[in-house]
């Protein structure tokens, strides 16, 4: 997927295919947002901008950037396995409680890029948050943009982990599982709060 055309991953996306899917889409919005929001970084260096918070969020966007785009792989990895739990056999009571407990196994893999998309989706709304108020103003529709797709993110990201939920059957990976997907509120919030800021400042 790294080294992927931009119309070939399209392509394989609209295919009758369980993955790549919305998982995927999902870590690429995140990419997407950390590397607008890295790219304001670079357009707001020089001695007129806050250098230390500038070169924190650049560093930091830049890494979950490429953070992201592994999420994205990590996730058709990890739903193709479990298409592969439910195409186990279950002809007979054994071969059933097999499959039962590959596919919990499964879900619970699945369930874990999600959550490490909402966890990058929270550090990415706190760079677009510290990143505003010292940006080169020419370009803080882009910090907009990059907020958008984090509020994107992570709603895809609660949505994945919800979906997976109900075959989990370890209670304590469940509740930290719903505990995380319960951050989306915040991100989105946040998220819209920067693009209202970012409104109000380009009416001026």
């Amino acid at each position: 997927m790294r080294d992927e055309t931009i119309g070939s991953f399209l392509t394989r996306l609209a295919a009758r295919s369980a993955a790549p899917g919305g998982g995927a889409t999902g870590a690429l919005h995140a990419a997407q947002a950390a590397a607008l929001l890295a790219m304001v970084a670079r357009f707001s260096d020089g001695p007129r901008y806050d250098a230390e918070t500038v070169g924190r969020v650049r560093a930091a966007a830049d890494g979950l950037a490429d953070e992201a785009v592994g999420i994205a792989v990590a996730d058709q990895a990890a739903f193709e396995v479990v298409i592969s739990a439910y195409g186990l056999p279950k002809d007979t009571e054994e071969e059933k409680a097999a499959r039962s407990a590959a596919i919990a196994d499964a879900l619970g893999g699945a369930a874990r890029p999600p959550a490490d998309l909402m966890a990058a989706s929270v550090r990415l709304v706190g760079l677009a948050e510290e990143l505003f108020p010292v940006a080169n103003k020419n370009v803080t529709t882009d910090i907009a943009a990059a907020a958008a797709a984090i509020s994107a993110a992570a709603v895809t990201a609660q949505l994945n982990i919800e979906a997976n939920l109900g075959g989990v059957k370890d209670d304590a990976l469940r509740a930290e599982l719903w505990a995380t997907a319960a951050l989306a509120d915040g991100v989105t919030d946040r998220a819209g709060r920067v693009i209202e800021a970012v409104r109000e400042e380009i009416s001026k």
